[in-house]
């Protein structure tokens, strides 16, 4: 008697697996080709918005670090980096000049890549000093401006053109306040990032380590200025 129950759940496996097998593969392979495409949907970098509208890089118009006029012109066909900083912050500049430096070794040989480092200290911040900073942090692209001008047009452009914050505070070491972001802009001058897990987009990278997050900001960047250069 048992033999003829073990040959009947033999035959029962195997029927099973004729007709369902084959499905399961199917629902597999048909899984694996969704998750590509999810994959290759979150892959896309988002457009910055305000009121519906990509949101673009505003005009600005200041010295670099050799006391030429830079604009927002001088980055059309470029992807580029910015931030804001000053040359005597004891603090976080240090590793976000750290971090851009890397950014720029990698990419400030290209022709279409740059870097715009904004000083919120414009008083202290001229051209000859932003110089001496660039060559005491050994920036050897050209394709990195630091800049300095109106300190209304600089913090206009900090707070309100990039949302970036920014301000005069002497309670603080250093007497500024700013956040430690990098901002993404592509070729057309249009702000961009990646999106985080639910759709969201992150806006900005972090310009300094963050331990609570599994990969960093400067990761993050270097990942998407590839993808922006078409190199990944």
């Amino acid at each position: 008697m048992k033999k003829y129950s073990y040959i009947g759940v033999s035959f029962i496996v195997l029927i099973f697996g004729i007709i369902f097998f084959p499905r399961i593969m199917d629902r597999i392979e048909n899984q694996s080709i969704n998750d590509s495409k999810r994959l290759s949907i979150s892959d896309e970098l988002s457009f910055i918005k305000l009121n519906g509208e990509k949101r673009k890089v505003a005009d600005f118009l200041f010295l670099n670090q050799d006391s030429l006029f830079i604009s927002n012109q001088d980055f059309n066909g470029k992807v580029f980096v910015a931030e804001f900083f000053f040359t005597r912050c004891p603090s976080i500049c240090i590793e976000m000049n750290k971090n851009m430096k890397i950014l720029d070794e990698l990419y400030g040989d290209r022709d279409d890549f740059g870097i715009a480092s904004f000083t919120i200290d414009p008083e202290n911040d001229t051209p000859t000093t932003l110089k001496k900073y660039s060559e005491l942090i050994e920036v050897k692209s050209k394709n990195w401006h630091f800049l300095t001008g109106d300190k209304e047009d600089i913090y206009e452009l900090s707070n309100k053109g990039f949302n970036i914050f920014s301000s005069i505070n002497q309670a603080v070491e250093g007497g500024f306040e700013h956040q430690g972001f990098f901002a993404l802009i592509d070729k057309d001058g249009y702000i961009r990032s990646r999106v985080n897990d639910y759709g969201t987009p992150i806006v900005y990278y972090s310009g300094i380590t963050n331990e609570n997050e599994n990969i960093q900001g400067i990761e993050m960047i270097k990942e998407d200025i590839d993808k922006l250069l078409n190199l990944k």
